[in-house]
């Protein structure tokens, strides 16, 4: 195997990604949650309003994040 080059670490932990998951249809979905109650499936979701995002990447940074964190725009 090959060394992996070396760089500065601030590089690697400055690192920030958002994703949005977005690889079934609407259908799948649909089919997806009317089978959960048969599994059970149990989710956790914290909405944070826009202006709480960074609330919610330092929920995720400290490990205290329990499902899923997720961001929705300000009311209208």
């Amino acid at each position: 195997m090959s060394d992996i080059p070396a760089f500065p670490y601030e590089i690697l932990w400055g690192e920030r990604v958002l994703r949005s998951v977005a690889n079934l249809t609407r259908q799948d979905g649909l089919d997806f949650l009317a089978r959960a109650p048969e599994v059970p499936v149990r989710t956790h979701v914290t909405a944070f309003g826009l202006e709480r995002a960074n609330e919610a990447l330092a929920a995720m940074r400290a490990g205290s994040v329990r499902g899923q964190n997720v961001i929705v725009p300000a009311a209208a």
